[in-house]
């Protein structure tokens, strides 16, 4: 994915209290490993997983598979697609804001997934008001937010001119490291002498640095690049017919009135209730790319 896309991914709105902000969440991020597709050698067309009996081995047909979950050993709790779907979260194209937090609080190992958030609509004027009172307090807007059908927990965090949305491991997604076999965290308790701590303070201080990410470069991939690039120079190649990904369409968002919502939402608190549309938006959805199936083998 070229560096500086600006492609669109999702529409909808950030709502909170009676605010609602129409937005569009692009990628903050492109995906660089390498990854080496699997090939038949003697056709060079490409080669996946088919739906295999691992106790037989047989080849199974789609109708004859279901989904269970396992709960103990060997032992499923079957659900039919109709109860599966009846549990999948509606999808109302809405970045629902439930709460204001200190970024500072929020622990760097729940960050999963950046998105930038621009806004739409003639939004600008209250997407730039969330933005500058978030920098002001130092604050993430902690919300939910339903893309494709997977509900997620994010946090909007101010970066510059730009909102971005990145989304957060749930709570129960941390595994707790009590079990590992760590040193006590005082200085005192390690049994580190003042002669080691000095020594270890002056070797942190001559590699200390500002943060330049550019500098850091991922030696295994360029070696394989090159690689590339010297077998594509020598003609060593061979034709494989790409496979053309799918899009999916998507709802509407609405705009609202910005000093109407903000002295309702401070009257009323910020209990949402239903409000006439003053606009109403057409509104085309990408939803951001799902996981590829497992047609692929990816470098260590």
């Amino acid at each position: 994915m070229d560096k500086n896309t600006t492609r669109t991914l999702w529409k909808g709105a950030i709502t909170f209290g009676l605010v609602h902000i129409p937005i569009a969440l692009h990628a903050a991020t492109s995906e660089h490993s390498l990854n080496f597709d699997w090939l038949d050698k003697r056709s060079m067309d490409p080669v996946g997983y088919k739906r295999i009996n691992k106790k037989t081995g047989e080849e199974m047909d789609k109708e004859n598979i279901i989904k269970g979950i396992e709960y103990e050993d060997g032992q499923y709790v079957i659900l039919t697609p109709e109860e599966i779907a009846a549990a999948y979260p509606v999808s109302t194209q809405t970045i629902e804001i439930e709460a204001f937090v200190p970024v500072a609080d929020i622990p760097f190992i729940f960050l999963d997934r950046p998105y930038y958030v621009s806004p739409i609509n003639k939004g600008e004027k209250v997407y730039a008001l969330l933005r500058e009172i978030l920098k002001k307090n130092g604050n993430a807007a902690i919300a939910k937010v339903v893309i494709q059908t997977k509900q997620h927990l994010a946090a909007l965090i101010p970066l510059g001119p730009v909102l971005v949305l990145n989304l957060l491991r749930w709570e129960d997604e941390i595994r707790n490291f009590d079990v590992l076999n760590l040193p006590p965290e005082s200085l005192k308790a390690t049994g580190l002498t003042d002669k080691e701590i000095k020594m270890g303070e002056r070797l942190v201080e001559d590699m200390s640095t500002k943060w330049k990410p550019q500098v850091f470069k991922d030696s295994f991939k360029q070696q394989i690049q090159e690689l590339v690039q010297k077998k594509i120079k020598a003609g060593k190649t061979k034709t494989v017919t790409p496979i053309e990904p799918m899009e999916t369409a998507g709802a509407g968002a609405q705009i609202y009135d910005l000093t109407e919502m903000l002295q309702r939402s401070l009257d009323r608190g910020t209990k949402t209730e239903s409000l006439p549309r003053t606009k109403q938006t057409t509104a085309k959805t990408k939803a951001p790319p799902a996981a590829k199936k497992p047609t692929k083998a990816k470098a260590a």
